[in-house]
């Protein structure tokens, strides 16, 4: 039977900790006892960990000195994918974070967009802790080693000044069809055609897509015009089809 695994807290030497709610849940939902064994990640491996004492607010492990596995994991190796995600109805949105971090994005990136309801954008500054919880959660249950990051909301211009997206990456806004854009260009076919990149940035508009302003400003600033078919998408679909997409185009 496969361990579950758990992505450390806290990691010193072959000792290993959860803390605060993270605990909470090994130690009051799941009802852990003391001699247990889980898979832990530790940043670049997985080792097993036995539990050797067990608090409400703290679970710490004694770790194997040898990884579970034979190779260390490289998580620089596997392609990165920066979801610049526009904010939209909270359920969804994070359905959207959840099964992205599944399928492995690197890091997700909360856009403040023209079609954002303002109480929403408001609201999305209190829900930073519960993102990271929730992408956490993911990444433990699909065997990651590590979440992807969350970065605190920012505005479409502030995307390059805040630093979530590499100089070099690929960028690809999807959008629908408009005069003078790239927009009718499958996002596969654009992605398959960069034999180089090794690091992809998508911009996934909230419900009624990116308004023409700030695709105007997209293209004028780098970004490429991308489509995924003929139908039309709800956000999240578009944001899940997207990465997955982009990441098997880049393997």
């Amino acid at each position: 039977m496969t361990r579950r695994r758990w992505i450390a807290d806290q990691v010193t030497g072959d000792t290993a900790a959860l803390v605060g709610d993270h605990a909470a849940h090994l130690a009051r939902v799941l009802r852990a006892e003391v001699g247990q064994q889980f898979d832990i990640a530790t940043g670049d491996e997985v080792r097993r960990g036995t539990i050797t004492t067990i608090s409400p607010d703290r679970v710490e492990f004694a770790l194997d000195t040898k990884p579970c596995h034979r190779r260390r994991f490289k998580p620089s190796a596997a392609p990165r994918v920066t979801l610049a995600l526009a904010i939209f109805k909270f359920d969804r949105m994070e359905w959207a974070m959840e099964k992205c971090t599944e399928i492995g994005v690197a890091r997700i990136v909360p856009v403040i967009a023209r079609r954002s309801d303002a109480h929403l954008v408001t609201a999305a500054v209190k829900r930073h802790e519960r993102w990271q919880r929730i992408v956490r959660q993911a990444a433990e249950q699909s065997r990651r080693s590590a979440p992807p990051e969350i970065s605190a909301p920012v505005k479409l211009k502030n995307l390059a000044d805040a630093g979530v997206i590499g100089t070099g990456a690929l960028r690809i806004v999807l959008a629908e069809s408009l005069a003078g854009s790239e927009a009718d260009d499958r996002l596969g076919e654009i992605v398959h055609s960069e034999s180089s990149v090794d690091e992809l940035a998508l911009a996934v508009g909230p419900e009624g897509g990116w308004a023409d302003p700030e695709l105007s400003w997209l293209y004028e600033t780098g970004w490429v015009g991308a489509s995924l078919g003929d139908n039309i998408l709800r956000a999240e679909t578009a944001a899940i089809v997207a990465t997955a997409l982009a990441l098997e185009a880049l393997r």
